[in-house]
C-alpha cells in the first residue's frame, strides 16, 4: 500500500466562513475541499500546509495551532493517507490560482449551511468542518 502524508489548512473568516477549493483531475468529478496537498522531502507538515494553500488560492498564511492528524486507509486506491490540519489565518496575498498541478478550478468562502450540502472531496471531514466554524 502506498504511503501519502500532507497537510490541510482550516481558515475561517469574520463572517464564520471557510475557506475552500473547487478541485478535480480533467477526467474527475469536481469536488470542494479545503486547501490541502502532499508533503514535499524535508517539508515540515506546517510548512507544506502555508504552501499549498498559497499556491492554491494566492493567500499568504500563517499557523494558529494544529489542529488534528487524520490516517485513513482508502483501499479502492491502495493508499494509505496522514493528513495533519492545521487552523491558519491569511496575512497576506491576493485571491488567485496558482496551483502548479493544474487541479484547483475555484475557490470560494462557505458557510455551514453549504458546507452541510456541498459535495465534498473528503465527505468524512465534513462535522469536523462544521465544528471548526461553530466553536
Amino acid at each position: 500500500m502506498e504511503e501519502w502524508r500532507g497537510a490541510a489548512g482550516v481558515c475561517i473568516n469574520e463572517k464564520s466562513e471557510l475557506l475552500m477549493v473547487l478541485q478535480g483531475a480533467p477526467d474527475e468529478r469536481r469536488t470542494w475541499s479545503v486547501p490541502s496537498g502532499g508533503k514535499e522531502l524535508n517539508e515540515t507538515f506546517e510548512d507544506c500546509c502555508m504552501r499549498e494553500i498559497e499556491e492554491e488560492t494566492g493567500y499568504k498564511t500563517e499557523i494558529i495551532k494544529k489542529m488534528k492528524v487524520k490516517k485513513r486507509k482508502y483501499e479502492e486506491y491502495n493508499i494509505s493517507a496522514e493528513v495533519h490540519y492545521f487552523l491558519v489565518k491569511i496575512i497576506g496575498g491576493t485571491r488567485s490560482i496558482q496551483d502548479p498541478d493544474q487541479l484547483i478550478h475555484g475557490i470560494a468562502w462557505k458557510n455551514v449551511q453549504e458546507i452541510k450540502e456541498l459535495e465534498l472531496s473528503f465527505p468524512e471531514d465534513r462535522e469536523f468542518l462544521i465544528e471548526c466554524i461553530m466553536k
